[in-house]
């Protein structure tokens, strides 16, 4: 699928399934009120009245289902019903399976997809994953012809009038970011090294009319950044700082996105064995996601600051590789003592929050991150890890994950019960814990947060999305939708304005007008 060109459309137009293969799907209530004559000029004249009342009726999603209604040519496919409160209402995971199972093949094809206003975002993204861009398989490359794919979408319900323009504009960008990051977490770093990643951030920031700021090899080291310099200085590609920052007229706040984008981890001297090392080409996710979301954000008009921080180094081996008992000065101005070089992303990011605070100025600092294997143990495959040292931004964490469908669920937030799991007779703190079983993905985080400080009085959010950042062999893009719903008020569009749950206003700024009010919290 790597070769396909999605395409949002208010009307996909009449076609016949023979030479346009149509897949719709929805969940079953919603199906059932799709009139015969709303979908009749797309299936006819292979397929009767009478054919589609009856694949409607033969549908029993136990969670999903399906049915074909002419040959493998036209498929109708239900949803799961009904879906827990920690899952999306769009049932987004779902969506994405039944595409790869029961999209029809062909170069031209169509999607129908059936549902409320409030689940167009997270459906389309999670339509755009089940389209992965990169390949090399050789017959792929001996294929000149792109194949196309249309989605339409029939809106029921409250608020069902046309899609408007806007609306699919956004759904153009935020399907691109997510298809952006999901192509640059699968490719290996044989291709995908530090270099050509920055070669990625300045084509996006061309594309933007951004220069970007780019900070690499022995510069690091002389400007203080131990983290990535110490990281990424024995790989053949020298390890990078790179900015993209958008500052609009008008902006009330700074926001700073931090990625972690480790190419390969190979685990350094402290090595990963060989069941463990392969897929580490992934450890750039959250720098990828981050990447895909700047881009779709600053095309849909952000109107605050945003500065995305890209913390790129390759964990390699070699003579110059940092070994256990190194200590590094990091940008903090905090030493750290290197007691497990496998716990390497801790180590940039915390440059990264921390030139985002001394430098940016930043209001809000979000970092994202494949993190810790942890992760999976404790939030599972499919709900990324969220720390933050703000409850309310917690909850809206929780809730912009459920609208668009990048799942999320926090994390144990005590630093005065955790963080001495860091200690050290020699340095500030060590980069590993003592004790493997205490709560140790909330300690990975704390460790990037301590660079920033515990007091600091601005938001700080953590995000770990070890294990949803892919999905089997692929990569989902998982992050780039959560951080264009969670920062939706910030933007002009309006449809990511309705995915967001934050708002400009509380009753807690209202009861104390003279605190800082410029940051957005939870409505």
């Amino acid at each position: 699928m790597a070769n396909v060109r999605l395409e949002f459309k208010a009307s996909a137009g009449d076609g016949d399934p023979q030479t346009r293969p149509i897949l719709i799907l929805g969940q079953l209530p919603n199906l059932q009120r799709l009139p015969w004559a709303e979908v009749r000029g797309k299936l006819q004249p292979r397929v009767t009245e009478e054919v589609w009342k009856g694949g409607l009726s033969s549908l029993s999603p136990n969670p999903t289902d399906s049915c074909p209604l002419y040959l493998n040519l036209a498929t109708l496919a239900a949803l799961p019903t009904r879906v827990s409160r920690h899952n999306s209402p769009s049932a987004a995971h779902f969506i994405t399976r039944l595409i790869r199972n029961c999209l029809p093949p062909g170069a031209n094809r169509c999607i129908l997809m059936v549902c409320e206003r409030s689940e167009v975002f997270a459906s389309a993204c999670a339509i755009a994953r089940a389209f992965p861009l990169f390949t090399r398989r050789s017959s792929a490359s001996r294929r000149a012809d792109k194949k196309c794919v249309t989605v339409e979408f029939v809106l029921i319900g409250q608020n069902n009038g046309p899609m408007e323009f806007t609306t699919l504009k956004c759904l153009e960008s935020a399907t691109e970011g997510v298809r952006l990051a999901a192509r640059i977490v699968d490719t290996p770093c044989n291709e995908m090294n530090t270099d050509h990643f920055v070669e990625e951030i300045s084509a996006v920031g061309k594309q933007l009319g951004i220069i970007p700021q780019i900070i690499r090899g022995e510069e690091l080291k002389d400007k203080g950044f131990g983290g990535i310099y110490g990281v990424g200085k024995a790989a053949e590609h020298t390890p990078a700082l790179v900015i993209l920052s958008h500052t609009p007229e008008g902006a009330t706040q700074t926001i700073a996105w931090v990625g972690k984008g480790i190419v390969y981890d190979t685990g350094g001297l402290s090595i990963k064995g060989k069941t463990t090392m392969p897929g580490m080409k992934r450890d750039c996710g959250g720098a990828a996601a981050v990447l895909g979301a700047f881009k779709a954000a600053v095309k849909q008009g952000f109107k605050d600051n945003l500065h995305a921080l890209f913390c790129l180094a390759e964990n390699s081996i070699g003579p110059n590789a940092t070994r256990p008992d190194d200590i590094h000065l990091l940008y903090s101005g905090k030493t750290v003592e290197i007691n497990n070089t496998d716990a390497e992303g801790r180590l940039v990011l915390a440059d990264g929050v921390s030139y985002a605070c001394k430098d940016l100025n930043a209001d809000i600092i979000l970092d994202m991150a494949t993190l810790t294997g942890a992760q999976g143990i404790a939030t599972g495959k499919y709900h990324a890890a969220i720390l933050t040292n703000n409850e309310e931004w917690e909850m809206a964490c929780v809730k912009a994950g459920r609208k668009c469908g990048d799942l999320v669920h926090p994390l144990v937030y005590c630093p005065e019960l955790h963080f001495n799991e860091f200690s050290s007779a020699v340095a500030d703190m060590k980069n590993s814990v003592a004790d493997r079983e205490n709560a140790q993905s909330s300690c990975a985080g704390l460790f990037i947060a301590s660079h920033i400080g515990f007091d600091w009085p601005g938001v700080w959010v953590h995000v770990d999305i070890a294990s949803p950042v892919h999905a089997g062999e692929r990569a989902t893009g998982f992050g780039v939708a959560l951080l264009l719903s969670l920062f939706g008020r910030a933007s002009e569009d309006p449809l990511l304005n309705m995915v967001s749950p934050l708002g400009e206003d509380t009753v807690e700024e209202e009861e104390n007008p003279e605190r800082d009010t410029k940051r957005r919290r939870l409505v």
